[in-house]
């Protein structure tokens, strides 16, 4: 009986959410290689990196998969194990699972675009919906995989890249932080390259966690992006052997608009008005001098941000207790709209210059707007 039912268990794949805005999406891998660069984490070689681009489409193609077979195979034991689901490996179908993101031809048209930088370790694989939703708003949406920290990375020829990060020591954190703003920097300017439709006058950059901390940083060290987005990040390389060691947005602020996107950690909730997670936020605030707001998803826990946001609902073996202490107990179909519709409305306000009224009133369950 128990072989039976993990071989049904093995055959389960998971469905992702449907697009919320007009256009279909389609998408592209591409894998990038700067010459100019030595890769900080293996000297030897130059840079390289893979990056997803998503972007309006037309409606046709076959649908992407989220994870590439190799991919999936290398993560499924990491993904299943009891540091974060904590169910059996083979429980899912990773590889058999396929986004809304199709392989078809792009629209005709301009398209604003905003760099996404997942969090630290984390694959680019695991926003892959957030950034098909906002593409099918209009734009072209890049995800980077920062090799070497990234846990692993798919490169062409089923060749996988594993993370080299041995500790979380301030220079290791120092180096992971220089590494991905150079990397976003780079991406943007090899842009034009791989999508003829991407607007590099109007560029946005979003990010998770440590991706939050890229996208502030990225933006004090590149004039040339527009507007970003903190989702749960603490903005600083501290790590786990001090002394504090906040980031240059913080110290000095922007001029650019900066969104602050927070969740919580069990009684504890990131914004700047609660230092009892990261004192960056509100330090940050009284220096930001551009637009600034700091959204609150009540209920919400920090990996809520991320794929899992719709995945683990469906996977019945997570425990109740793992899953809420991964994705909050808000309802998951009413996190996704508000982050979805948050991160769109912002970037509608200052990429496309569209008025909005979220950032005035609340008006998304579980979402406050921290004074």
């Amino acid at each position: 009986m128990q072989l039976l039912m993990a071989a049904v268990l093995a055959a389960s794949t998971l469905v992702t959410p449907q697009l919320s805005g007009p256009f279909a999406v389609g998408t592209f891998d591409a894998h990038l290689t700067d010459s100019t660069r030595a890769d900080p984490w293996q000297p030897t070689k130059n840079r390289e990196l893979m990056v997803t681009i998503s972007y309006p489409a037309r409606r046709t193609g076959q649908q992407a998969p989220w994870l590439g077979t190799t991919l999936a195979t290398a993560l499924d034991p990491i993904i299943s194990s009891p540091a974060y689901l904590d169910i059996p490996t083979g429980t899912v179908d990773w590889a058999g699972t396929r986004r809304q993101a199709r392989d078809a031809r792009p629209l005709p048209g301009r398209w604003p675009v905003v760099l996404f930088s997942p969090g630290l370790q984390s694959p680019r694989e695991f926003y892959a919906g957030a950034a098909d939703d906002l593409a099918s708003r209009g734009y072209v949406v890049v995800t980077v995989s920062h090799t070497h920290e990234t846990v692993a990375v798919e490169f062409p020829g089923n060749r996988i890249e594993w993370g080299l990060m041995q500790d979380a020591g301030q220079a290791t954190m120092k180096k992971a932080i220089d590494t991905r703003v150079a990397d976003m920097r780079f991406v943007l300017s090899e842009l034009p390259k791989l999508h003829n439709g991407a607007d590099t006058s109007r560029v946005g950059i979003a990010g998770h966690s440590y991706g939050g901390y890229t996208a502030a940083e990225t933006m004090a060290n590149d004039r040339r992006f527009d507007a970003g987005i903190n989702i749960d990040g603490a903005m600083e390389h501290t790590g786990d052997d001090g002394p504090y060691a906040p980031g240059k947005a913080v110290i000095e602020g922007l001029d650019r608009p900066f969104l602050l996107f927070g969740g919580d950690l069990g009684e504890r909730e990131l914004s700047h008005v609660d230092t009892s997670l990261t004192r960056t936020w509100a330090d940050f605030w009284p220096n930001q001098r551009g637009w600034k707001r700091d959204v609150h998803l009540d209920d919400g826990a920090h990996l809520g941000f991320s794929d899992m946001q719709w995945s683990v609902p469906q996977i019945g073996a997570v425990p109740t207790e793992r899953r809420e202490s991964l994705i909050g107990t808000i309802d998951s179909a009413a996190a996704l709209k508000a982050q979805h519709d948050y991160v769109a409305a912002f970037f509608d306000l200052h990429l496309k210059h569209r008025g909005t009224r979220l950032f005035e009133r609340a008006r998304h369950e579980g979402i406050r707007l921290v004074p």
